[in-house]
């Protein structure tokens, strides 16, 4: 099978199991505890008032014709209004999605770095005691529970030392400032970001530096790597230009994948930190019974894992002359 053949028959397959999911998570939200009209009802709204509430967002009519309705409008990209907000969910979706990206795209790609970097050294030194310590060290770092740790660097590094800001990803009084420029403007980003972004490089880098050490180990039994040693090379550079870059095609694999489901913003960093992203949007819009804001939310998650496993898939073909489809 040619990759041009590959790619279409990927692509169809990605198609059914959209609409799989589109489907799925449409029954889910109409089975789920909650009536969103209660939320948003006031107490001194007629039963009148109320109706009118319902036939505009629809939920009057019968389950199979919402149903429909939903199904034209993800395929025309009208995704509806959030019950809440009573805005556009694209438009709420694309004012959060920057900040993930920002947040979660920077923590993973350092801590990919960070991981292949220590993962070759430790594979180099295997057996000795900074490879015992790396991995010791990866292990313990890779099953923290994520908001313990969070809770403990804001203990620490915002509470007692005061180093950053304990929540939120902007100080509204440098914002609204008048005399504040971009640059003082970025700072003040920069500033909100470093907590979580350390609490996530401490919690992924390990799982980065494991998946490369092993495959590190893998690599130095080739026959190149004999031949490399045989013609004399220096050990540094067999190492760095030689079996690195082949050993990184898995942790290639697994960082393409990180970015895909990092899309949903990590709900509970989101939350734990107060950052104003997908994952926190996507917690207060299924609290709230928000079925618009969720279901984009969702599909665009979804969307994007999905295309990502294709682009992966293409890479790594591209990375490894040997692979074929």
């Amino acid at each position: 099978m040619g990759l041009k053949r590959f790619i279409i028959r990927r692509c169809i397959e990605i198609l059914v199991i959209f609409f799989f999911i589109m489907t799925v998570l449409f029954v889910l939200f109409r089975i789920a505890p909650g009536d969103p009209v209660e939320r948003m009802v006031d107490p001194s709204m007629t039963p009148e008032d109320a109706q009118l509430l319902m036939e505009s967002m629809g939920l009057d009519q019968p389950v199979w014709t919402q149903y429909l309705y939903y199904l034209k409008n993800v395929a025309t990209g009208n995704m509806g209004v959030s019950f809440h907000y009573g805005e556009p969910v694209t438009h709420i979706l694309m004012n959060r999605l920057p900040n993930t990206i920002l947040l979660f795209t920077t923590a993973i790609i350092l801590s990919a770095l960070l991981g292949i970097y220590l993962g070759k050294i430790a594979a180099w030194k295997q057996g000795g005691r900074i490879d015992t310590w790396m991995t010791i060290g990866a292990l313990f770092c890779h099953t923290l529970f994520l908001p313990w740790m969070a809770l403990i660097m804001i203990w620490f590094f915002a509470y007692k030392v005061g180093w950053f800001p304990i929540t939120g990803m902007v100080s509204p009084a440098v914002w609204i400032d008048p005399d504040t420029g971009w640059i003082g403007k970025t700072i003040d980003v920069i500033h909100h970001l470093m907590l979580p972004l350390m609490t996530l490089i401490v919690i992924h880098f390990g799982s980065y530096l494991l998946v490369m050490r092993s495959s590190m180990l893998d690599t130095l039994k080739d026959d190149y790597i004999i031949t490399a040693r045989a013609k004399g090379l220096a050990e540094k550079e067999i190492r760095d230009r030689h079996a690195a870059p082949n050993a990184a095609l898995p942790v290639v694999t697994s960082v393409g994948l990180s970015l895909a489901f990092s899309i949903n913003g990590g709900a509970l960093t989101e939350t734990v930190f107060t950052w104003p992203g997908i994952g926190r949007e996507l917690v207060f819009a299924v609290s709230h019974s928000d079925y618009p804001l969720a279901q984009a939310a969702f599909l665009l998650i979804a969307g994007v894992v999905l295309v990502a496993n294709l682009v992966v898939d293409v890479l790594y073909a591209y990375l490894d002359p040997r692979i074929r489809y």
